[in-house]
């Protein structure tokens, strides 16, 4: 009991600690809302170069659901090639879960997918938009602007396969270079770090095992979605509840006779 009231009592601080984010971050989110607001007044003209990267990466990434996922990710039982399939996520936000400051990876990556799609053995490229599909995110754990390469292998003649590996890179909001993204793979620069294979891992992890990704998404979601202060306010309520409790039991112990 002690356990699982720890547990309740958590819950809203760790949706809190999901929306910590540095005050100088944030100032610099509600700057560029506030620049976006004026320079939707005047109308902006995207360079042809930014433009033409944009449409070649929405016609060759493949945007991640909740749905789709699980079948996205997954390698091609036809395929005649022996290795494993890579896939490159692209895990990207708006206003609320990027804070505005997105903009430059996003530029990025849209030039390095133009750069990948002409290459014979880059990896399959898609993207997770934690704006549009926040419960997915909340569910592995991640946030923008970052990658999430996997190599996953074809499975075997009894349906058996190895575990795919997965590689979390975070991106620099405001100095990442599409040189950089397209060195993932070509480079083979997501290999500088271990593969991960904690409890969040998408396929492997504990939480995927036990299925538990989309409900505590939703959890996250859920309390993401509270005020600031309500948490505060209900961890403040079952705290005077319990002392309270415990104030009023009985105490042990007889009273000792009066002396005759």
């Amino acid at each position: 009991m002690r356990f699982s009231s720890s547990i309740v009592l958590a819950l809203p601080a760790l949706a809190l600690a999901q929306e910590q984010v540095p005050l100088a971050d944030k100032i610099k989110g509600w700057l560029n809302q506030a620049q976006s607001f004026v320079s939707s007044a005047v109308p902006s003209v995207p360079s042809p170069m930014d433009a033409g990267a944009a449409k070649v990466a929405e016609l060759v990434e493949t945007s991640l659901t909740l749905d789709n996922w699980q079948s996205v990710l997954s390698a091609d039982p036809s395929a005649t090639t022996a290795g494993p399939e890579d896939f490159m996520v692209y895990i990207t936000g708006g206003n609320k879960t990027c804070y505005g400051l997105c903009g430059n990876a996003t530029k990025a990556w849209n030039e390095s997918v133009a750069l990948l799609s002409a290459s014979p053995s880059a990896p399959k490229l898609a993207v997770l938009d934690c704006e549009n599909e926040p419960i997915l995110c909340n569910a592995w754990a991640v946030g923008p602007p970052s990658i999430y390469y996997f190599s996953i292998p074809h499975a075997l003649a009894d349906q058996s396969a190895s575990a795919p590996l997965a590689y979390y890179i975070l991106l620099n909001r405001t100095s990442v270079t599409a040189s950089e993204i397209t060195a993932i793979p070509t480079k083979e620069t997501y290999k500088s770090a271990a593969p991960y294979e904690g409890i969040w891992h998408p396929f492997t992890g504990l939480i995927a095992q036990y299925q538990l990704g989309m409900p505590i998404g939703y959890v996250i979601w859920g309390f993401s979605k509270m005020p600031s202060w309500l948490p505060m306010i209900l961890i403040s309520f079952f705290s005077r509840s319990f002392m309270g409790r415990r104030a009023a039991a009985p105490q042990g112990g007889a009273a000792p006779a009066a002396a005759t």
